[in-house]
């Protein structure tokens, strides 16, 4: 375990010194953060964000997408500083389909901004919906209840790796769905890192979801945040729910476990 190890491997993220504060610097939420991610070759990245509430977990992937720029430091994706042209999609807690579209029209979308011609957007974009298993939904609108959470969720992911499917921002996307359909957008998120090999940023408050989905886990500690702990999940990259009762998986579970409640009582 370390805060920050880094490796040979060219990084696809870097957030460099990087401070967050509000009211005219009277609140600080961050302070100092460095943290890199590098672009492992045919495998990617799984990186989970975990730490308290309000630690800035959301806010790093709000940097990386481009929706929020630092109070100061360095926010830099594939080595370039992150901006209108270069920025990740990110896929949020609270569905994010445009209602008064369909599925196919949402999840085409991206490339429409990009100027795409019809057809050749419609055509990618069934593959994805067929991918994240939604064929025979296309023509349906986006919306609840005519789709449930599950599946505006896939909605969200399909477009999100339409636009970019090298670095996918995920911001604790199964956290309001039952517990059923949570494990099955878990099963799907592994089959899709699977095939894309993406860097994937997945922020959660369930440390068996973490071991579950993740390669590395990065833990922050309360306000001013910084990165405190870098684990490496040591487990098969191919992911079955039985793994969940395995020896070695539980102990993983109970020793982050213990590492979130010594770092919850960090000055």
């Amino acid at each position: 375990m370390s805060a920050e190890t880094k490796t040979s491997l060219p990084a696809i993220i870097e957030l460099k010194d990087v401070d967050q504060s509000y009211d005219d610097g009277k609140v600080q939420i961050i302070k100092g953060l460095n943290l890199t991610i590098e672009d492992k070759p045919a495998q990617g990245q799984f990186t989970i964000l975990l730490g308290m509430s309000g630690c800035g977990k959301s806010t790093l992937l709000r940097y990386i997408a481009g929706l929020q720029k630092p109070t100061s430091g360095t926010v830099l994706l594939h080595g370039k500083p992150v901006d209108a042209d270069n920025r990740a999609s990110m896929v949020f807690q609270e569905y994010s389909s445009l209602p008064w579209m369909t599925v196919l029209d949402n999840v085409a979308l991206p490339l429409e901004f990009k100027g795409i011609a019809k057809k050749q957007r419609y055509e990618q974009a069934m593959d994805m919906i067929e991918m994240v298993g939604l064929k025979g939904h296309e023509s349906k609108y986006a919306q609840y209840p005519t789709l449930s959470g599950g599946q505006l969720q896939r909605v969200a992911i399909a477009r999100s790796l339409l636009a970019n499917s090298d670095v996918l921002l995920m911001d604790e996307p199964f956290g309001a769905l039952d517990i059923n359909t949570r494990l099955q957008m878990q099963e799907l998120l592994t089959d899709i890192w699977s095939k894309f090999h993406s860097t994937i940023i997945f922020v959660t408050h369930d440390i068996s979801e973490a071991v579950f989905l993740g390669d590395e886990i990065v833990i922050m500690k309360a306000p001013p945040s910084r990165i405190v702990q870098k684990i490496d999940v040591n487990l098969p990259l191919k992911r079955t729910r039985e793994m969940k009762r395995d020896p070695k998986f539980l102990e993983i579970v109970h020793q982050i476990e213990d590492e979130m409640v010594s770092i919850a009582n960090m000055k």
